[in-house]
């Protein structure tokens, strides 16, 4: 049976640490808690973010296919059908 917890050491500097302990204060969460929920933000905004660069790409192909518009794909959905 693996431990529901692992312990997990992060070295920061002074000033950082102190922000750090400041904000979790201030939240009303401990240090734990605080950073497991930046995580899970960070993680959020790096699924967007690849997401977008993704959109982006195929948004790109498609200009170069002369797919410009919703209507353009739907014609090329519905060609074979």
């Amino acid at each position: 049976m693996s431990p529901k917890r692992k312990l997990l050491t992060v070295s920061l500097p002074p000033d950082l640490a102190r922000k750090f302990d400041k904000l979790a204060r201030g939240e009303g969460k401990n240090k734990s808690q605080l950073f497991r929920e930046m995580f899970r933000t960070y993680e959020q905004h790096r699924r967007e973010r690849e997401f977008y660069e993704l959109q982006r790409y195929g948004a790109g192909e498609a200009r170069k296919m002369g797919i410009l518009t919703e209507a353009d794909v739907e014609a090329l959905v519905f060609q074979d059908r």
